[in-house]
């Protein structure tokens, strides 16, 4: 996996590689940029997918906080590093905040958003429980067996055992109670500014993201594009054996990303 340096630490990135036009992808709390490769896979080969861990996951190791500014700078050099925009922005969750509020604050380095199954509003007025408590997970598992049984009771048993490599979880605990602290909030001004087009995707049964919150997102931003997945849950991008999984994921996109590139600019 490769790595850059920031002007915070080193991060890891995957890259799907090839030479079509880049797209940034965010992932969630407890997440890896692996959790996109089966999206990456699919929008080859006309777009190349960069998924790096944030901040406090996987293999890249930052200094600082873990703030909603932390993550938006971090983007923001990324794709300065690696000569991306305006790029093409992807955020599942964590990283749908972070691609929306980069696209509001630096907009020169954005052509395109999709959010993936978050709100402009992430507290406890549109969440009921915005903050999983982790503190008495085990950091470490005798077996990858015994792993799986821990994580059999969540949501996305996959999405997380991704992070468990060597019997270890690669995220520190109190770090992840700390970008859900971060996370929280009421973002209405940043989703309000973004210029670019937006597309937001929402499951049906997401405990993120409600209808009524979904439909004001559209109101208070007329150009944003709406589409609700059935049977998919939270994790869209990688809902593997449902009826649109990830093919139905990757056929929005193509589409969204499609209407937007074949824009002049200014049109």
């Amino acid at each position: 996996m490769p790595t850059v340096d920031l002007p915070h630490g080193r991060f890891h990135y995957e890259d799907a590689g090839g030479s079509g036009l880049p797209v940034l992808a965010l992932h969630g709390t407890f997440g890896r940029g692996r959790t996109f490769a089966a999206l990456a896979e699919r929008l080859l080969p006309d777009y190349r997918v960069l998924a790096p861990d944030l901040r406090g996951h996987g293999l890249t190791r930052a200094r600082g906080d873990f703030g909603r500014e932390a993550f938006v700078e971090d983007a923001a050099h990324f794709v300065e590093a690696l000569n991306l925009a305006p790029v093409l922005l992807y955020g599942h969750s964590l990283g749908g905040v972070t691609a929306y509020q980069l696209a509001a604050r630096r907009p020169e380095l954005v052509r395109a958003v999709v959010v993936e199954d978050v709100g402009a509003v992430t507290d406890e007025s549109a969440v009921p429980e915005p903050v999983l408590d982790v503190t008495g997970w085990p950091r470490r598992f005798a077996s990858q067996a015994e792993a799986v049984e821990f994580f059999a009771a969540t949501p996305a048993p996959e999405y997380f055992l991704e992070s468990v490599v060597d019997g270890e979880l690669l995220f520190d605990l109190a770090t992840m109670m700390r970008v859900q602290e971060g996370n929280r909030g009421v973002w209405w001004t940043d989703w309000e500014a973004v210029r670019c087009p937006m597309l937001l995707l929402r499951a049906n049964n997401s405990f993120l993201l409600g209808p009524e919150l979904a439909a004001e997102m559209v109101r208070r931003s007329p150009g944003t594009e709406l589409v609700v997945f059935d049977g998919t849950g939270h994790w869209i991008h990688r809902a593997v054996g449902t009826r649109e999984g990830p093919d139905g994921c990757a056929a929005a996109i193509r589409a969204f990303f499609g209407r937007t590139t074949s824009r002049r600019p200014g049109g």
